[in-house]
């Protein structure tokens, strides 16, 4: 030591790097039993001719590596997971939407088929009229704004029943 209380000589590690066949013998041991026993500590330094306590450490970090890829494949895999579960989450939602719309549709055409109702005193959905303004097969005519509004209601129906059943055309036309 000198008068600063350092130590002039630093002792150097003894410490060599395992050669490739080292690393894979301790690999396929590693492969076998992921936690290291005495016994096997002792075996493999002798077959390596490493110190026991150099087998312990490359265990120790093979094994904090291990966890730290295990725990990267599990991640990943949860992260596909996740984005499964948002797309299916947003196609949903986009679903959701598409049968409120669809909805709100019928919902306003039964609406509008109520008002026509009590407007015109009728208990049924309103029919096609087969007559035609000149024709008098029953002794009567009708006007051409009456089957305009029977046409509309049949319309209404036709647009509904569309909508009910998913549709983009009326089926009944």
């Amino acid at each position: 030591m000198d008068f600063h209380g350092q130590k002039l000589y630093a002792p150097k590690h003894n410490k060599k790097r395992l050669n490739q066949e080292q690393v894979r013998l301790l690999e396929r041991s590693f492969t076998a039993n992921k936690k290291l026993e005495p016994e096997l500590k002792l075996h493999l330094a002798n077959q390596l001719g490493v110190p026991p306590r150099q087998v312990a450490i490359w265990y120790q970090n093979k094994r904090a590596r291990w966890k730290t890829q295990s725990l990267e494949l599990d991640y990943n895999t949860l992260q596909v997971k996740l984005e499964n579960a948002l797309s299916e989450k947003r196609r949903l939602e986009k679903d959701v939407k598409y049968l409120q719309e669809e909805l709100r549709k019928a919902q306003e055409m039964m609406f509008a088929m109520n008002n026509y109702q009590k407007d015109h005193h009728h208990r049924h959905p309103p029919f096609v009229s087969c007559t035609s303004a000149g024709s008098s097969e029953e002794g009567g005519s009708s006007s051409f704004r009456e089957d305009n509004v029977h046409d509309h209601a049949v319309l209404q129906i036709d647009e509904l029943y569309a909508c009910l059943i998913g549709a983009d055309r009326p089926t009944w036309s």
